[in-house]
């Protein structure tokens, strides 16, 4: 018997049980195609993630209060005067700018509409600091920030949950039953979207109106470059540990975080979450091969005259087993083919709110992995099948 008699055989034994080898594919299936989806989401959350924080700049240093102040903190809280001394070209030339930051929340109202907004008070650089954008009108002014004007910039969703369609510049808003005007509306962040739901206005403005003269809660600070992160970084540890008197790094009343450190522990975050959903998928392929034994050696069992009738015949045991192991063996290609059909068309819609991202690597290993299934529990029902005597297969009732 040569190869192509084994697949015939083969492909006749499967034939014989439409039903029963449909099902056995469908675990091989659903495994394959669980591995290459969720991979594929795990992916393209990756990208997402990365996407939104890149989206803010690479270049951006940001400088929060630490929650609570560490025991034995000797410094202060963050100053608007902080965010000056660290625009400084001798005590720190990688830093281009500094933005003193206050945020709070507020009910934005108009005529007719009401909607909760955070509202960020901050001076002229941060808009290019944050990669913001107009969309329509224009920004404040060093004139507004200096006479604390009050007057807004809306994110896009903040525009529209307040004004709707209607072209919001130049209208007023109230904003904690304080009247701000709209000078501008900034373009969508897309991924960022709890900045489209922001109101930005001159520092001194937000302190006279909504949160009192005090501290601020973070500085937006920009480097001369991306590749001066670091440098700008080490400078803004050593002007503000001298303003704060820090000489204990523990003692530290503020820290600092980059793009890049969110980034790495974002995408750390979300690699490890695709590699448990990436092991569940396989637990079912796995779940699925013990299917093919299971099945295997239900069939086998059905067909044991059979058996002992071609052996008696003088058909050798590298025929039986063969024949066995090749409808095993199909039964998952089959699977694994179609497993990484439904994978790849799943991964064309968006799932969650995030768009998958096929990974090349998933579908070749996730089809591998399904054919060595059909390899390995194939392997004992066949083995089985071949060890049977001519004799005692016949007088199998």
């Amino acid at each position: 018997m040569n190869v192509l008699e084994t697949i015939r055989f083969a492909a006749s034994g499967l034939t014989a049980n439409k039903l029963r080898s449909a099902l056995t594919t469908l675990g091989i299936t659903i495994g394959v195609g669980a591995v290459i989806l969720l991979v594929a989401v795990g992916n393209g959350a990756s990208a997402s993630v990365a996407a939104s924080i890149q989206g803010l700049g690479t270049n951006v240093i940001t400088v929060s209060q630490s929650r609570g102040g560490p025991a034995g903190s000797t410094g202060t809280s963050l100053t608007a005067q902080d965010a000056t001394a660290l625009v400084d070209p001798v005590g720190a030339p990688d830093v281009q700018a500094a933005s003193p930051v206050v945020t709070t929340s507020a009910t934005a109202t108009n005529d007719r509409t009401t909607y909760s907004v955070s509202v960020i008070g901050t001076d002229t650089e941060y808009f290019a600091t944050r990669n913001r954008t107009l969309a329509a009108g224009a920004l404040f002014t060093d004139s507004d920030l200096s006479t604390a004007g009050k007057v807004v910039v809306l994110g896009s969703s903040a525009a529209q949950g307040i004004f709707g369609a209607t072209n919001a510049v130049g209208r007023h808003v109230l904003l904690g039953g304080i009247q701000f005007t709209v000078v501008g509306v900034m373009a969508a962040q897309g991924d960022t979207q709890d900045s489209d739901d922001t109101v930005i206005a001159p520092l001194s403005a937000v302190q006279a109106s909504l949160t009192g003269f005090g501290p601020v809660n973070q500085i937006a600070v920009r480097a001369r470059a991306a590749d001066s992160v670091p440098l700008a970084q080490s400078e803004i540890t050593a002007i503000l540990d001298a303003r704060h008197h820090i000489t204990n790094a523990n003692n530290s009343d503020y820290q600092i975080s980059n793009p890049t450190q969110l980034l790495a522990a974002r995408s750390s975050t979300t690699e490890t979450f695709t590699v448990l959903l990436a092991a569940v998928a396989a637990i079912s392929l796995l779940v699925g091969g013990i299917g093919v034994t299971n099945i295997m050696l239900v069939t086998i069992t059905e067909r044991t005259r059979e058996i002992g009738i071609r052996k008696a015949l003088g058909a050798p045991r590298w025929a039986i087993l063969g024949q066995f192991l090749a409808e095993a063996t199909m039964l998952s290609v089959l699977g694994g083919v179609l497993g990484v059909a439904a994978g790849v068309i799943g991964s064309r819609f968006t799932i969650v709110g995030i768009a998958p991202v096929l990974v090349p690597s998933s579908i070749v290993l996730s089809f591998g992995v399904s054919v060595l299934i059909g390899l390995f529990f194939g392997s004992y029902p066949a083995n089985r099948a071949a060890a049977l005597r001519p004799i005692a297969a016949l007088r199998h009732e």
